[in-house]
């Protein structure tokens, strides 16, 4: 199934609330770059592991190559999370997370827009 899932797995709950708390302190309408940071934090402190800026090849006719794509945190190589700060997210975006998932193999990703009011707004869970 690819779209929104509405029932979410521990680990992306945890990872939710760490999201949440950033954006309870930041607000919206900071960059991307500063609510990755903070969200990396968020994850360090609660002992999550994660990766900041995972680089993903793109393996074409059994040829590895380096296209300069990076996830913006992998977590537990298990979960991807994609970042905006954006005032609406567009199908492009969606697009985006479903590309690295399957690129990377990864059948859970969600989407996170801090450029909202509330972040369950900005928020959504893509499972392949």
């Amino acid at each position: 199934m690819i779209g929104a899932k509405h029932e979410f797995s521990d680990l992306s709950r945890q990872v939710i609330g760490c999201a949440i708390e950033v954006h309870r302190h930041l607000g919206p309408g900071l960059l991307e770059s500063t609510y990755q940071q903070c969200l990396a934090h968020e994850l360090q402190t609660s002992q999550i592991a994660f990766k900041l800026e995972h680089p993903l090849p793109v393996i074409y006719k059994g040829v590895r190559i380096d296209c300069g794509y990076r996830l913006d945190l992998l977590v537990e190589d298990t979960l991807i999370l994609e970042l905006k700060a954006v005032e609406a997210v567009r199908e492009i975006h969606k697009a985006q997370l479903l590309t690295y998932m399957k690129l990377a193999g990864i059948k859970h990703g969600l989407l996170l827009n801090f450029n909202v009011v509330r972040l369950k707004d900005g928020l959504t869970s893509f499972v392949l």
